[in-house]
């Protein structure tokens, strides 16, 4: 069992979501694309999240954990999610999929066209994203195009254009 809690009320510091990440992803993630766009900046206030476990006393384990990051793509404001990060001793149990389905809640709520994302469809797909379509985005360095995904919100299309670090 585990518990969605707002990042900024779950106490957790930055530097045990980092290694949560590292543990995840890896050191190798800084060197991502994604990460550009994230560089020098400040997540989407209200957006992140942390899965925590249930554990007897106060001390509650980081189990996962969700960000947000503002991006434009062309004259567009939209979100890049990431990273999403579930302990490797808790995937598969429905931790990634309750942080996005919470999150993603809470973005639509708000005034963004979309959410794109570098990612496995199969994955994402469960919650409503998909393939982006080829050549109306250009990002900042190289990315897997099939693995560049999209979800709208209403009737918002992927927007055209360059994909650059966004402002809150």
């Amino acid at each position: 069992m585990f518990a969605i809690v707002a990042e900024a009320e779950a106490g957790k510091q930055e530097a045990e979501i980092a290694a949560l990440l590292d543990l995840a992803f890896g050191p190798g993630r800084l060197a991502r694309t994604a990460y550009r766009l994230r560089e020098g900046r400040a997540p989407v206030a209200g957006l992140g999240f942390v899965a925590l476990g249930e554990a007897g006393g106060e001390a509650k384990p980081l189990l996962g954990s969700i960000r947000y990051w503002p991006v434009r793509i062309g004259a567009a404001d939209a979100l890049l999610l990431g990273p999403l990060a579930v302990h490797p001793q808790h995937q598969g149990e429905g931790i990634g999929l309750g942080l996005m389905r919470h999150s993603l809640a809470a973005a639509e709520a708000l005034e963004w066209s979309g959410v794109l994302l570098v990612g496995d469809l199969p994955y994402y797909e469960r919650v409503g994203f998909g393939p982006a379509a080829p050549g109306r985005v250009a990002f900042p360095g190289p990315v897997d195009a099939g693995r560049l995904l999209w979800r709208g919100f209403g009737a918002s299309e992927l927007p055209e254009g360059e994909v650059r670090a966004g402002g809150v």
